[in-house]
């Protein structure tokens, strides 16, 4: 017997018994992972549409059925105008609305989410907050502790739900999150109650998903709306004064929520200057609300500056000492993939070379201009090697954009694969080449370990090798299967080939 229901009248299955006899006992939206007693959301996706696989859900004990088609089921069955935007309901409700018992940080923005995050459960852990964090490598209880649960930056709504009561439970109380534009389109964290938001900036990414800037922007803005309906007390809001869309996003932002800005450009609540960069960190003075500061630490490059900035601000507004917010971070250490410095201590004749996750132009600038500042810390004889490719069936107009930006700013380019996915290697490049004013002197090498090995060979001591584009990820996504693939362990066996 089906029942057709509305979504708040979800509580009759929850709370009472089904014509099985039973309650439900959890959420699923993958048909292969269904338990015993769950309720089974029927998403559609880019690739599959749940509605396709009730029979299985069925099969392995589903007891009853959330759908926006209809369908024959001898489950109850819940229909709804949208399965996406109908499961963090579910999922709030079913876990008791875990996030109303959490201070939540979400950060959302194009590039340097993942480092302001760390920066920030850092920050907080060593001033004695239980602090979680989530995001793209994963979730990690603690700054030591290992990642786990790794499917997507932001998690779908109801595995995110079930996190968030699982930490609620354990103590935590509080949590440093990375929101992805997709996250927000696709209201993963609907019914999510932030604390805080912060932006680190907004830049060219995800097009083949959101189509124009406007409706990037639009995805990363309704977190700062989350924020002006949050109940949470002393919430806050913290934005890049140097990005262009600051009036935009701090206009966002309703009169009960604290703002606060940070810059190196511009006078903001916390302002960075006389920035230093070396082989061992930065050093930068801090301007904030408390004073003025030295800050250390043992990350580099311009963009970590506004990280760090960001996350001193967001320990601020949890109401943290700024002494023991800059005596915290100078033991930070770098994320994983993220600027990565790797090196091959046996033979001092080997170059350096850094791993980047940077796969947008702005963030490939970024990386290579902080590359230059190390560079320049060494001595004026080495070259900056640049090794790069763009992902397969993404936004294609940020290749040609990447490649003039190689271009401009490194000395030596070499031109790979990333993950190329269904599209041809060829043609991607083809599109990169396209950017490039005088592709005289461009290496073009398709096969990634062979390129990494071309660039280690051929550069010296002095010089400096980035690989930009994959930073953590140890795989490679190929038009017919996924190969294990890591650019840290190539670049390590490749420096190993070099003679002493």
């Amino acid at each position: 017997m089906n029942y057709q229901l509305a979504i708040n009248e979800i509580s009759k299955l929850f709370n009472s018994n089904t014509n099985s006899g039973e309650v439900i006992t959890g959420i699923s939206y993958d048909s292969r992972l269904v338990k015993e007693g769950d309720i089974f959301v029927c998403l559609i996706g880019e690739k599959a549409d749940g509605h396709n696989h009730i029979n299985e859900a069925e099969n392995k004990g589903a007891r009853a059925i959330l759908a926006q088609k209809k369908i024959i089921s001898k489950l109850p069955v819940i229909y709804v105008a949208d399965a996406q935007s109908s499961i963090p309901k579910l999922a709030n409700y079913f876990y008791k609305e875990p996030s109303k018992k959490i201070r939540i940080i979400g950060i959302t923005g194009t590039n340097g989410k993942t480092t302001t995050t760390h920066l920030i459960q850092h920050i907080l852990e060593k001033n004695d907050h239980k602090t979680a964090l989530i995001g793209t490598l994963g979730i990690k209880e603690t700054t030591t502790s290992d990642y786990y649960d790794s499917k997507h930056t932001t998690p779908q709504a109801s595995d995110l739900q079930r996190q968030l009561s699982s930490l609620v439970e354990r103590g935590f109380t509080n949590l440093a999150m990375e929101v992805s534009s997709h996250a927000l389109a696709l209201h993963r964290v609907d019914e999510c109650t932030f604390t805080g938001a912060v932006l680190t900036n907004i830049t060219q990414d995800h097009l083949d998903f959101h189509l124009t800037m406007e409706e990037y922007t639009k995805a990363k803005l309704k977190l700062f709306n989350m924020i002006n309906q949050s109940i949470m007390k002393n919430k806050f809001a913290i934005i890049n004064r140097d990005d262009s869309s600051y009036d935009l996003f701090k206009n966002t932002v309703s009169k009960d929520v604290r703002i606060f800005s940070y810059s190196v450009k511009n006078k903001s609540d916390f302002y960075g200057y006389e920035i230093n960069f070396g082989l061992t960190g930065l050093n930068f003075k801090l301007s904030c609300p408390e004073g003025e500061y030295e800050v250390l630490s043992k990350l580099n490059g311009l963009f970590n500056v506004y990280n760090l900035l960001a996350a001193i601000a967001a320990g601020y507004s949890e109401g943290i000492e700024i002494k023991k917010i800059i005596d915290s971070i100078k033991d930070a250490k770098e994320v994983a993939g993220r600027f990565q410095i790797i090196s091959n201590e046996k033979n001092p004749d080997s170059p350096m070379c850094i791993v980047d996750y940077a796969h947008t132009p702005d963030g490939l600038d970024n990386i290579l201009k902080a590359a230059r500042q190390i560079l320049k810390s060494k001595n004026k004889k080495g070259r900056l090697v640049c090794v790069f490719g763009c992902g397969g069936d993404r936004d294609p107009t940020k290749r040609p954009k990447m490649g003039r930006i190689a271009e401009e700013l490194a000395d030596v380019v070499i031109i790979t694969s990333d993950n190329p996915r269904t599209e041809d290697p060829k043609q991607i490049i083809s599109d990169i080449l396209s950017g490039i004013n005088n592709t005289t002197g461009i290496i073009v090498e398709p096969d990634r370990k062979n390129a990494i090995q071309i660039a280690v060979q051929k550069s010296a001591k002095d010089d400096i090798i980035v690989m930009a584009g994959k930073g953590h990820e140890d795989y490679q996504i190929l038009k017919d299967r996924t190969i294990h693939f890591d650019d840290r362990e190539e670049v390590k066996n490749a420096l190993e080939t070099i003679k002493c």
